[in-house]
């Protein structure tokens, strides 16, 4: 009787052992509850880390597969959990191609060389509304003819962001880039929406007040969906 319960206890422990393992390489979400003791290091750690220190508490990250801008949106919702295709964001980098020799850089934030906008996947982003809304912002002091909002090159939003193609985010950028929010993501229900997390493959949730807490955008309407 003595070797049957051992046996069993065996069993019991390697089941555990398995279950353990299984649980180890399933996808992983990092949220809030991210310690000190995480690797810095890894582009997830280091902007949670950045939200952590600014007060954001409510956001987590997912990895997708490689293939993932192959899928349909109804897939990507499926894959992060998102509430519905229209929480899908992606983060722009726009250039002003109209803006004087002086102007070279992010130090105004109101009439910079480039801002980032975040919008909706199902929307279509229009340049001309944040061109009036810079316009306005600036009281007319500066033509209209200085203001010219295009999508910056490449290598320019990589340069100034860290951030490769579709993996662009607010958090954590090279540059001190002004933000544009669309008003259209503010509108979300529930609040909590998803965009590039840092890497092609890495996706951030966040809770739409504490983003614009972070971030301190500038909310206009610039798309239709």
């Amino acid at each position: 009787m003595g070797d049957l319960e051992e046996l069993e206890r065996l069993q019991t422990e390697i089941l555990h052992r398995i279950s353990d393992l299984e649980v180890s390489y399933l996808p992983k979400f990092v949220s809030h509850s991210l310690s000190l003791s995480d690797d810095s290091t890894t582009t997830q750690g280091r902007l949670s880390a950045i939200l952590a220190a600014n007060a954001v508490r409510d956001f987590s990250f997912k990895r997708v597969p490689s293939d993932y801008y192959d899928w349909t949106l109804e897939a990507r919702r499926d894959v992060l959990g998102a509430s519905s295709i229209h929480h899908l964001c992606k983060s722009i980098v726009l250039v002003n191609t109209q803006a004087p020799p002086d102007v070279t850089d992010c130090s105004n934030r109101n009439y910079s060389k480039y801002y980032v906008v975040v919008v909706q996947y199902t929307a279509r982003f229009n340049a001309e509304t944040v061109k009036n809304f810079l316009y306005t912002l600036n009281d007319g002091k500066i033509s209209k003819k200085k203001f010219n909002m295009r999508l910056a090159p490449e290598e320019t939003s990589i340069k100034l962001t860290g951030y490769e193609h579709n993996g662009v985010t607010c958090v954590g950028m090279k540059t001190d880039i002004p933000v544009i929010l669309d008003e259209a993501i503010v509108k979300l229900n529930p609040d909590f929406f998803w965009l590039g997390g840092g890497e092609v493959d890495l996706k951030l949730g966040i809770r739409t007040t504490e983003f614009i807490n972070y971030s301190k955008p500038f909310i206009i309407n610039c798309s239709g969906n």
